[in-house]
């Protein structure tokens, strides 16, 4: 006979509770517990009867010099952005999370995924679509069907008794948060479903080395749906991005066991699927931006890729007491600092002007190295003209009005002479070794010195 006891969980944080409070005690969320009926499976109950993995096998302790490394060799995806975001590749038995708005474009990007490893078999788990709804958008896709299996299912007992059958090389997941465990009394999506379904998936990928994305709802506030532990679980963490206004999306990865973190993936959402954008640079930036003042073109780093950005500002007599300071893609404590260096050390008056700034594109930047491409287009705005289509810029703001150096800056020279830009501002104490011969450097070592020298 199961023993059932009935424990309060938190629904923000996973924090279990022997009986309800009003706050919880491990996050301070309030009104957070709920009531769950949890039962306790008897020891002859085990998810490896679904997955396929037959008896227990014991673990033993190994040497770590003597440890096989021939086992991790990654799958080399079709996709190349997706290559570059998983770390080279997709690892066998690697449990990988996509989390991203509503409509944002996940389950399209996974689908197509499954579509073009043609050289595998892939079974696409959904809970939200039907079957002729996956159809549908497979069609929109034109990728070959032939090899990708489909079930609507949300039991996991169900799921991994088709997956003995099939014996997919992938598995996809949509969503974790309607697949339910039938060990657990509780609703689908609450954080006791979510943490075991994602156990027991986190279990047949590293015995069967079967490499399982799970795709994830996010919250209002942008964060990942249920419990923290969902994050720790996987091995991969990536982030789907973009404005539904706009065509592209962008993959961050959050975190990533096999990688770095710092790379950045970019697609245009198209009628007939997500198109990946190996030069985002060449789209980023306008035809007729070096035409208008209050715009200027930056550097920026994301990964091992260097994009070049336009920055587009614009400063206007506030029609009310107060000015206004509003920011699209970049950190508004960071403009009120730039436009703080930029009354006290270059001698712009901008207490009573409005000032907006906007990264076209819809990309969001943090690298410091805008501070200058930011700095110069509200000087352009300011001054009403416009800089010319031939300068960059890269180069940190220091709160005395210095420009520092940035990294990897012959990486970024030479994606500026690729783009065919002759002029490139930056610190005079920025050290290189090679220079492109179609780029003049345009240094120095205070902004209120590098201005004059634009205009």
């Amino acid at each position: 006979m199961s023993k059932i006891k009935t424990t309060y969980v938190c629904q923000q944080c996973g924090a279990q509770s022997a009986q309800w409070t009003g706050r919880c005690g491990s996050c301070g969320s309030w009104n957070s517990l709920l009531e769950e009926l949890r039962e306790k499976a008897p020891a002859t109950r085990d998810v490896r009867q679904f997955s396929g993995s037959g008896s227990k096998r014991q673990a033993e302790a190994q040497i770590l010099a003597e440890v096989a490394t021939d086992l991790t060799q990654r799958w080399n995806c079709p996709d190349a952005e997706l290559n570059r975001v998983l770390g080279g590749g997709l690892v066998p038995g690697a449990l990988v999370l996509l989390g991203g708005e509503p409509g944002i474009g996940k389950s399209t990007l996974l689908l197509q995924l499954a579509l073009q490893l043609t050289q595998f078999r892939v079974l696409y788990v959904s809970g939200e679509e039907s079957e002729a709804q996956i159809k549908l958008r497979a069609q929109r896709l034109g990728l070959p069907q032939e090899h990708c299996y489909v079930l609507t299912e949300t039991e996991t007992t169900a799921i991994f008794k088709q997956v003995e059958a099939v014996r997919p090389h992938l598995l996809i997941v949509d969503s974790i948060q309607t697949v339910y465990s039938p060990l657990i009394e509780s609703a689908p999506g609450s954080v006791s479903q979510i943490r075991q379904a994602a156990g027991e998936f986190m279990r047949f990928a590293k015995e069967n080395r079967v490499p399982v994305f799970l795709i994830g709802h996010i919250t209002k506030d942008g964060q990942l749906a249920g419990p923290k532990v969902l994050e720790h679980l996987v091995d991969t963490v990536l982030q789907f991005e973009g404005d539904r206004h706009h065509s592209y999306r962008v993959v961050r990865t959050l975190k990533n066991r096999f990688g770095s973190t710092s790379e950045l993936g970019i697609y245009e959402m198209q009628g007939a699927g997500l198109r990946e954008v190996s030069n985002p640079s060449e789209l980023l930036l306008t035809r007729q931006w070096h035409q208008q003042s209050g715009m200027a073109i930056g550097s920026t780093r994301e990964g091992n890729r260097s994009l070049f950005v336009e920055v587009q500002a614009l400063a206007a007599g506030s029609a009310f007491g107060t000015p206004q300071r509003s920011t699209t893609g970049f950190d508004q404590r960071r403009l009120n600092m730039l436009l703080a260096v930029l009354e006290k050390r270059c001698g712009y008056r901008l207490g009573q002007l409005d000032v907006f700034l906007n990264i076209a594109g819809g990309l969001r930047v943090e690298d410091p190295a805008i501070d200058l491409a930011v700095a110069l287009a509200l000087a352009s705005s300011l001054q009403d003209q416009a800089l010319g289509g031939d300068v960059c810029f890269a180069a940190e703001i220091g709160l005395g009005g210095e420009l520092r150096p940035v990294a990897q800056i012959e990486n970024r020279l030479a994606e500026a002479a690729k783009l065919g830009f002759k002029r490139f501002c930056l610190s005079s104490h920025q050290q290189m070794q090679s220079v492109p011969p179609s780029l003049q450097l345009v240094q120095a070592e205070r902004l209120d010195l590098l201005i004059p020298k634009i205009f």
